[in-house]
């Protein structure tokens, strides 16, 4: 047996975590043998569940990731392909060919202009929440040179977009990835918290919309 405490300072919890989960696991099904004062043991032959999908979930993975190893870079791709090559390994044989299935097909999505923008290295700077120099073409036809903290990324279509909030504009800002002319992934880390930007940025895209309804 292994007592609570061992248990909750293992895992990084308290005690009354540890007795929360163990009766939940009891709940679903686990032979846990508790013995108040002496700990814990899980008796042998428990194994959890195995995943479950039913024939319409596995069709919206297959279309999902379709999308996204058509739509996006070699990275996500290949991430796709593996997490498909996973959920097959669990699932029994009769639901196999419902993920095979190629019933479904989903156009691939290349920029339509020659762009410099890299999906990827928006989604490293994203990830690790670095500032991205960017040579953007105005409207106008000229470029302007923008130090960005780049937020979420935007599929339309072919099209591609990022949110961020430009130093230059001092707000946030949408960025047509087609007319990115040069980026370029910087050192320095954007202040804050990314989820937290983003969750500033829909507030006062909200607004705006409310605005334009009145």
């Amino acid at each position: 047996m292994v007592a609570g405490a061992v248990l909750a300072r293992e895992a990084g919890v308290s005690l009354r975590t540890i007795r929360r989960d163990i009766a939940t696991l009891q709940a679903m099904g686990a032979d846990i043998d508790a013995e108040a004062g002496v700990g814990y043991a899980l008796r042998p032959g428990f194994l959890l569940p195995p995943l479950s999908f039913t024939e319409e979930e596995l069709h919206a993975l297959v279309i999902g990731a379709e999308w996204v190893s058509r739509q996006t870079d070699a990275a996500l791709a290949e991430a796709v392909r593996n997490a498909l090559a996973k959920i097959d390994s669990v699932l029994t044989p009769t639901l196999r060919p419902a993920l095979d299935d190629s019933s479904f097909y989903v156009a691939s999505g290349p920029p339509s202009v020659a762009t410099r923008f890299d999906l990827a290295q928006c989604r490293r700077a994203m990830r690790e929440q670095r500032k991205m120099r960017v040579v953007y073409r105005e409207e106008s036809g000229g470029t302007s040179e923008r130090i960005v903290w780049p937020i979420m990324l935007g599929f339309d279509g072919s099209g591609r977009s990022f949110a961020a909030w430009c130093e230059r504009e001092a707000g946030y800002c949408i960025f047509d990835a087609e007319r990115v002319v040069d980026m370029t992934l910087l050192v320095e880390h954007y202040p804050g918290s990314r989820r937290q930007l983003v969750k500033a940025w829909r507030a006062v895209a909200e607004r705006l919309c409310a605005q334009r309804v009145r």
